[in-house]
């Protein structure tokens, strides 16, 4: 029986989608397969169509069909980063000469590859405030191949209407790419909404234990899918088996993680959102959320990522991020532990000067699964 018609349950899926029983051993989770190449059955005669662990790997295959299933998609495809993912993407759909709109929040790598990397060989690019469809459509040229998408984005907790905005670059004859890292599939599918493309980084709530840096893109489309696989192949950024093997541990557990994330992040937010020195909160989650709505529309819930500003400016946000305890000052997001960061000077220092520069006072929190009251504490304490 396929994985697509395992169950049409996400926390099912999730646990046996590609997760075949090995048939020599009988051993429930897929072997690391820890090897570069592959003994032939004649020339030409390849077992399982595996002849080097860049084009294929048993383990590799495993995640990408589950991370497949997971997004509703006909393509996974695993790399060894998420930004190697966004590269392998940009390069599968764009040339010299064409057009990407860009969302005003993203993360700061993905506007560092875009300013500093793609545009190198002609391709443009514009900046679209994307919570408005209208925005997106000013910003399309007839060049336009390509509307990149974060909901929620990053720092800022942005949601944009992926339904709407997929029909704004289907008029257009361009490629809705959404990145999903924030939400996970758990949470938003974005494919069903009518995006073409997923990407994610795994580093992230996939993975979910600050352990591993992996990414990946889903398709809708199967022949976009081989058009990736033979850049994937090409350009040689994979996932290694073992990475691969710790992301497929990951996602079994992703369902129950993001429950107590979200559930976590809503005590949270509330706390921040009555506290004297907090001027600001942007969480999704909250009814006074400018995207609160759509948010509640096209996700199962609000997630773990939250950002705050702060009263007294720069020094007063960088002075809560170091007196934080139980939220660990570094960057990235989506382990089980809590973390918290200044954006400005860590995450997004790349954007400064840019449309997509954050606000100094910024703070943002990845809300971990720990005990929400000692979470709640901390906070009260790092803010004084």
């Amino acid at each position: 029986m396929s994985d697509r018609h395992l169950s049409q349950h996400f926390e099912t899926l999730a646990i046996h989608a590609g997760n075949t029983a090995d048939p020599l051993t009988g051993a429930v989770v897929p072997p690391i397969y820890q090897v570069s190449t592959y003994k032939q059955d004649g020339v030409g005669g390849l077992r399982g169509g595996y002849e080097y662990s860049r084009s294929a790997n048993p383990t590799r295959t495993a995640l990408e069909e589950n991370l497949a299933a997971l997004e509703g998609g006909r393509r996974g495809l695993a790399f060894a980063s998420g930004l190697a993912a966004e590269d392998c993407l940009l390069r599968t759909l764009l040339g010299p000469g064409d057009h990407v709109v860009i969302p005003n929040d993203a993360y700061g790598g993905t506007f560092r590859l875009f300013a500093k990397v793609v545009a190198r060989w002609g391709v443009e690019w514009s900046v679209a405030d994307t919570s408005d469809p209208a925005s997106v459509r000013a910003a399309l040229t007839p060049k336009t191949k390509v509307v990149w998408v974060e909901t929620p984005s990053n720092p800022l907790l942005g949601i944009t209407d992926i339904a709407a905005v997929a029909q704004v670059a289907r008029d257009a004859g361009a490629r809705l790419v959404v990145d999903n890292t924030f939400a996970t599939p758990y949470l938003q599918q974005p494919l069903s909404l009518g995006a073409d493309v997923v990407v994610h980084s795994l580093t992230k709530y996939m993975g979910g234990h600050s352990d591993v840096v992996g990414g990946a893109l889903v398709t809708a489309d199967a022949g976009l899918g081989e058009e990736l696989a033979f850049h994937q192949n090409a350009m040689g950024a994979v996932a290694g088996p073992f990475d691969s093997w710790l992301v497929l541990r990951g996602t079994k557990t992703l369902s129950v993680r993001m429950d107590r994330h979200s559930e976590n992040a809503v005590k949270v937010a509330d706390m921040l959102t009555r506290h004297a020195r907090v001027t600001s909160v942007l969480y999704p989650g909250l009814p006074e959320h400018p995207g609160h709505e759509v948010a509640a529309k096209q996700m199962k819930s609000f997630g773990g990522m939250i950002s705050f500003r702060v009263a007294g400016g720069e020094e007063a946000a960088v002075e809560v991020c170091n007196r934080a305890k139980i939220f660990t000052l570094g960057e990235s997001l989506g382990g089980v532990e809590s973390l918290i960061e200044h954006p400005g000077r860590m995450t997004h220092a790349s954007v400064a000067g840019s449309a997509l520069e954050v606000p100094a006072d910024l703070v943002r929190l990845s809300v971990g699964i720990e005990n929400a009251e000692d979470l709640l504490e901390d906070l009260q304490q790092a803010l004084g």
